[in-house]
């Protein structure tokens, strides 16, 4: 079994700053790509960043310079640093983990069970 809990959400007003974080946990082998995706009501969802095994990171546009994304590869967990936040933040957001449970295991991807987080004055 592998689960993904996320925390970090919440009701932050224009220009503030949240940070969320997903940890995984459970039987994990390797963990490659870990990743944030965001679903505002009525829209699909959408990949807001990525981080790889190695580190290597990539951001929509509309975030960048705003958002930021790490790993700590010890806790088996993956957080998104959101500054500068806009009402267009608004949405669930969710982490996606790439990740092996052994080594004959294929590569899978998991989901969290999503944050709210709202941006409203």
């Amino acid at each position: 079994q592998v689960q993904l809990v996320e925390s970090g959400g919440g009701l932050v007003q224009p220009g503030g700053s949240l940070r969320l974080s997903c940890a995984a946990s459970g039987s994990i082998f390797r963990i490659s790509a870990m990743d944030w995706y965001r679903q505002a009501p009525g829209k699909q969802r959408e990949l807001v960043a990525g981080i790889t095994s190695g580190g290597s990171t990539n951001y929509q546009d509309s975030v960048k310079g705003r958002f930021t994304i790490s790993r700590d590869n010890a806790k088996n967990t993956v957080y998104l640093q959101m500054n500068s936040l806009k009402p267009e933040d608004t949405a669930v957001y969710y982490c996606k983990v790439r990740l092996q449970r052994a080594t004959t295991s294929p590569v899978l991807d998991y989901w969290g069970q999503g944050t709210r987080v709202t941006v409203s004055s």
